[in-house]
């Protein structure tokens, strides 16, 4: 399951735009270009945390439990399975995204920005790592100058992403000063 692909953007990518109000903490999205998850049932909740724990030291079922976290919206419970499966894993870029926009979700941006810039000092070229930094930069820490950065960095690296358009237009947008 590729997770990083998802990007919690509040009202972001829903409303083609990434201006919104930063009270908005549960209304969460993700990247409308990403398939979306089915919503992960008690039963497969249940299972994958048998697995976690009858496996403690087994990484991948750690990551399993938290991507089904994220899925579903639990964040703290997603962070702290992603934890767990980075104590085991710790330069697993994908897994830091993850864990950086499950603490975005739950309005730790410091700590989201910590975990992406994580992923990005193990590999600078991580497109994922540029966009979420940019949009917690740039909307929820207000900071423009830096996610202007950022989002110039994504698009270096990846410029045919799927949003790349949509970027384009919110450096745009920064730059103006919108």
């Amino acid at each position: 399951m590729k997770r990083t692909i998802m990007v919690m953007v509040v009202c972001a990518f829903a409303l083609g735009t990434f201006g919104c109000k930063q009270e908005q903490k549960q209304p969460q999205v993700s990247y409308t270009g990403a398939p979306q998850a089915a919503m992960p049932t008690t039963m497969q909740f249940d299972q994958l945390q048998q697995a976690a724990k009858a496996s403690p030291k087994n990484a991948q079922a750690w990551i399993d439990l938290g991507n089904a976290y994220m899925d579903a919206q639990r964040f703290e419970e997603a962070v702290d399975a992603y934890g767990k499966g980075l104590a085991l894993d710790p330069k697993n870029v994908n897994v830091l995204v993850d864990q950086g926009t499950c603490y975005r979700g739950i309005g730790k941006f410091d700590k989201a920005v910590e975990q992406y810039r994580k992923a990005l000092k193990i590999d600078p070229n991580f497109p994922n790592g540029h966009r979420n930094l940019a949009v917690v930069l740039a909307y929820d820490l207000h900071k423009r100058d830096e996610g202007l950065k950022e989002f110039r960095k994504y698009i270096e690296v990846a410029p045919n992403a799927p949003d790349a358009e949509r970027v384009k237009q919110a450096i745009q947008e920064l730059s103006s000063g919108k």
